[in-house]
């Protein structure tokens, strides 16, 4: 059978390498190598203007990853920007919102991880705490503390137990939007995961970032997920004629 396909979504910044210096379209390479170890098939997904752009590349996928990078910006759920926020990513915050709905839209599985995560509250109508403290290890340095999950939620489901993971953010989620529940939390109460409950798709976020650790249950549950609506999913002729994917290897 077929691996999943699972589209993440890209930063898109400067880099330099070897004798270039140019914008780049970057992903930690952590996140196709996670989506690998839960079975799936990564491929990245850039930003796209294109009218359409972000349902038709859904309409191509079996899964989504919306990953962490840049804060949101404020003015997405109508606050100011606190002056620890950091600079926004407008072209990339529209791509992964248009992402995010077209996903819930037509029922593809979706994790979002730290960005992702807050990106998904916002799409639903939900805000965001600007800053906290202690949630890293220290500038670059990604941090650890226990999250705990609520009880029969899909997040519990694939994670049953209190679970240390790595943590890297300074925001997170403030007012839940709308028809999302919190599925887990840290031990200060923060949001550590939430979730779309009773669809037939997975919609899932969590705040810290699974590929920087050695435990694959939340991307598997993704994988799993997806491999399911593939199964059940016949190609569509509007799907299946559209240019073959090359996947990240």
């Amino acid at each position: 059978m077929p691996r999943p396909v699972i589209g993440i979504s890209t930063y898109q910044d400067p880099a330099r390498w070897g004798v270039w210096e140019m914008p780049a379209v970057l992903l930690p390479a952590a996140y196709p190598r996670l989506v690998r170890a839960a079975g799936g098939l990564a491929v990245l997904l850039p930003p796209d203007d294109a009218e359409g752009a972000a349902r038709d590349t859904v309409a191509a996928l079996d899964g989504l990853v919306i990953a962490g990078g840049a804060d949101v910006e404020p003015a997405r759920y109508g606050a100011a920007a606190d002056p620890r926020t950091g600079p926004p990513a407008r072209e990339r915050d529209a791509w992964e919102l248009e992402l995010i709905r077209a996903a819930i839209d037509q029922q593809v599985p979706l994790l979002g991880i730290c960005r992702g995560m807050q990106l998904l509250n916002v799409a639903r109508g939900g805000t965001l705490i600007q800053h906290l403290e202690d949630h890293t290890g220290g500038l670059g340095v990604f941090g650890s503390h226990p999250v705990i999950p609520v009880t029969g939620t899909a997040y519990a489901d694939a994670v049953p137990e209190t679970a240390m993971v790595p943590a890297y953010h300074h925001q997170a989620v403030d007012r839940l939007g709308a028809g999302l529940v919190a599925s887990a939390h840290a031990p200060d109460g923060t949001v550590e995961a939430l979730e779309l409950p009773d669809r037939t798709s997975l919609v899932l976020g969590v705040q810290w970032h699974p590929e920087m650790g050695q435990d694959t249950r939340v991307m598997a549950a993704l994988v799993r997920a997806a491999g399911e609506r593939a199964a059940s999913t016949p190609r569509t002729p509007d799907r299946s004629s559209r240019a073959p994917r090359t996947p990240v290897s």
